[in-house]
């Protein structure tokens, strides 16, 4: 598949969740994820606490342009005349305005792909649903193909099992081994188990075949970050997780975020606060290891994906279905409620 046709020309389109850059941001942007409807001040304030603890905010946004800026010069490189967009679901630059630019530089097929390596409903699914309704605002149609799923990729793997190498060195050689590296991702609510929801089963074979290409010789799995929707969140959560393990007689943990691309609030407060806090509480040894971010070889294997994606190769046509009255809202069905207000983490942030 070439990157023009007779009727216009490919646009790659990269899509991510969006944050506040200011703290006067937190609540539009919290009330946004929640659908419209405002959240309480007490969540507010604590989400601002959250992000006054990181610095006032993330390097989300700044790393997102990092990956596309990347990604296009590699393109061009190549001899793709592919233009490449960052789309965010809650704050700028916000889907639909994007979608408003590909239609006047006159895109007519978009290749999407989220910057989150697993597939779920309640991830992808809500790309697609934002991108559809910034269409129909539009009034524009392209046929769109989706990456929806990059889980297994040789390249991605090979720099997820790098990143745990690296981190690995820090330790003396004669405790490596003694190591307990986990894999963590974004709980989900346990109902996606009921829709056959692939996401459990791909962040396990991340997992594995990472372990394999660091050398590891075992790994255990847990899960981070779950909202507060009255409702049972997949476990264990690491931060119920590492007390399990201090009783086992581990001493030392490598927490490997493999379900994240970017450094963001989940990481850098979940992570890097609390988790970091609460193994020191339980006189545990605990780092994480860095995130791909905007490193070259990391980039240079989203590169090769996106390419291939411009070929028609590893995507999925998705049709572009009739305007929704649908609930704005993350809790609604099928749409993600990932950072639901409430609870520990209440972050709604990234």
């Amino acid at each position: 598949m070439s990157d023009t046709t007779p009727a216009g020309r490919t646009g790659i389109l990269l899509l991510a969740y969006g944050t506040p850059e200011t703290p006067d941001q937190v609540e539009p942007y919290f009330t946004h994820i929640r659908g419209g409807r405002p959240p309480s001040p007490e969540s507010v304030a604590h989400l601002r606490h959250r992000y006054e603890a990181v610095g006032g905010r993330t390097p989300l946004t700044a790393l997102t342009e990092a990956v596309r800026a990347g990604v296009a010069e590699r393109l061009r490189a190549r001899g793709h005349d592919v233009p490449v967009y960052v789309g965010m679901k809650h704050w700028t630059p916000w889907i639909a305005d994007v979608v408003a630019r590909m239609k006047a530089d006159g895109i007519t097929r978009v290749v999407c792909v989220v910057l989150a390596p697993h597939y779920s409903r309640f991830s992808v699914g809500g790309y697609q649903r934002y991108l559809f309704e910034g269409m129909h605002t539009h009034d524009v149609h392209f046929d769109v193909d989706f990456v929806e799923q990059w889980h297994d990729d040789p390249g991605f793997v090979d720099v997820a099992a790098a990143l745990v190498r690296e981190e690995l060195a820090h330790w003396p050689a004669d405790r490596r081994d003694d190591v307990t590296v986990i894999f963590s991702a974004h709980s989900l609510p346990e109902r996606i188990r009921t829709w056959g929801d692939p996401y459990e089963a791909q962040l396990e074979e991340s997992a594995r075949l990472v372990s394999e290409r660091a050398g590891l010789t075992g790994y255990r799995r847990a899960w981070q970050s779950a909202g507060n929707t009255g409702e049972p969140w997949i476990g264990p959560d690491i931060l119920d997780f590492l007390p399990e393990l201090q009783a086992e007689g581990v001493r030392d943990v490598l927490q490997m975020p493999i379900g994240f691309v970017c450094d963001h609030l989940e990481i850098l407060y979940d992570l890097d606060v609390e988790a970091q806090q609460k193994a020191e509480e339980l006189g545990i040894t605990y780092r994480r290891t860095r995130l791909p971010n905007a490193r070259p070889d990391f980039v240079d294997a989203f590169t090769a994906i996106c390419e291939r994606a411009i070929r028609g190769e590893n995507v999925a046509r998705v049709d572009t279905p009739p305007p929704t009255t649908r609930r704005r809202d993350e809790l609604a069905e099928g749409a993600s409620p990932i950072h639901a207000e409430g609870g520990r983490p209440a972050s709604a942030a990234h």
